[in-house]
């Protein structure tokens, strides 16, 4: 490994966990290796048993050690879950000499962030919408321009105390160092939205096996995000409680059958189900339909209201990109489309670095975090929209003070000894 310069992204998901590395080379990046792991231990992206998720985190992690061939030390995580909340904030300052400088870009900046975050939430983000100089607005880079009055608006993310230490925790037993915690929406839009789309205006829905991320893109960085507590697990779910199915059964039958419209010849196609896994029976295939086809509804509503709050109708002419593990399933775009009005198109990950071994929407989130740490790598990480923007991080802040936590139980345990 002398001489390389080697990243690695973890998608921490509630039904599986990706490790995708990758070696630098330029301005890109090469995948080396791709681990991959049921994911045990969480519910709704939240861990709920740290055991089971360490022991799911090594695996996967493992996995892609093997075939890189050499241990992975660090990585960048993704983070989600119904803990996620945002919201906007804004700032003003005098512009000192008549033309904005940095120091102008970082005074507005403090001034914006300077709100009460409450003591069991941590900021994960903070990230710049616009700058206004005089009252004129949509300003990506003030730098060098003449006024009086700088003005910036934000966008701050902030997540819980509690499943942000778990999550750290459970990565620093899994004997890997955290660089960077990352919002998954955000690395899903990084890597599944084409640039026009990034610039225009467009909307990310990813749909995992716990839950549905919204993100609203625009002028190369994202105004809003929206965690729904539904995904993938729940058509499983309905799907063995609708047939008495085993819950793997039910999951199989899903992915090779399921469809979220009804087609002309569902009546006479039929399919086979292992029911207490020792009976098979052969049931039409209309059966399933019927049971996914209004859970694919409900969410596409849940997903609509979200898009309406966040002002999506109007800021996002590219429509929405479907991606995740859910998004495969059978005409859920067509529904979508449908309920949604506007385009919809299912992607994966796209644009440099993507190889056919990626190009997938499961691994939608764990390319988009290499994206993100190729940024941090230039320097832009924390912004990871325009190169110009400073945008202040304070997850550092939450690695070192949970990394002073774990060296102090170290430290307990061999004094203990």
């Amino acid at each position: 490994m002398s001489g390389r310069k080697i990243i690695a992204g973890l998608d921490v998901g509630t039904t599986k966990i990706f490790t995708i590395v990758a070696e630098v080379v330029g301005d890109s990046f090469e995948i080396i290796a791709i681990g991959k792991s049921p994911s045990n231990g969480l519910r709704k992206g939240i861990v709920v048993d740290m055991d089971l998720t360490v022991d799911s985190i090594k695996a996967s992690i493992n996995d892609a050690s093997t075939q890189a061939g050499f241990t992975i030390e660090e990585v960048y995580v993704g983070i989600a879950g119904g803990h996620i909340k945002s919201f906007k904030s804004s700032g003003v300052v005098g512009i000192t000499d008549g033309v904005v400088g940095q120091k102008d870009i970082d005074r507005v900046m403090d001034s914006a962030q300077a709100v009460y975050v409450p003591l069991d939430r941590e900021v994960l983000h903070i990230v710049p919408i616009e700058y206004i100089v005089d009252g004129d607005g949509g300003i990506l880079n003030p730098i060098g321009m003449k006024g009086v009055r700088l003005e910036a608006s934000i966008q701050i993310i902030t997540g819980s105390v509690t499943s942000i230490q778990n999550l750290l925790k459970c990565c620093e037993l899994s004997n890997v160092h955290v660089v960077e915690i990352v919002l998954e929406p955000f690395a899903s839009a990084m890597a599944a939205l084409e640039e026009d789309e990034k610039k225009e205006g467009a909307i990310v829905v990813d749909i995992g096996g716990g839950t549905s991320d919204i993100i609203l893109y625009k002028n190369q960085t994202f105004f809003d995000v929206s965690i729904l507590s539904v995904g993938g697990n729940h058509f499983t779910n309905d799907i063995a409680v609708g047939l008495r199915l085993p819950y793997l059964e039910a999951e199989r039958i899903k992915k090779a059958y399921g469809s979220a419209m009804s087609q002309q010849d569902d009546d006479m196609n039929e399919l086979s189900i292992m029911v207490a896994n020792r009976v098979v029976k052969v049931i039409p295939r209309k059966i399933l339909t019927d049971i996914i086809a209004p859970r694919t509804q409900e969410v596409c509503e849940l997903v609509r209201r979200e898009i309406e709050k966040m002002g999506g109708y109007e800021l996002a002419p590219y429509g929405v990109v479907l991606t995740g593990g859910a998004s495969l399933l059978n005409g859920i775009d067509i529904m979508c489309e449908g309920i949604l009005k506007l385009p919809v198109r299912i992607g994966g990950p796209v644009g440099s670095g993507v190889t056919d071994a990626v190009k997938s929407p499961i691994y939608t989130t764990a390319f988009g975090l290499l994206r993100y740490a190729m940024k941090d790598n230039k320097g832009e990480g924390n912004a990871a929209v325009v190169k110009t923007w400073d945008f202040y991080g304070i997850t550092g802040n939450i690695r070192g003070w949970f990394k002073g936590i774990f060296s102090k139980e170290k430290n307990q345990v061999k004094n203990n000894k």
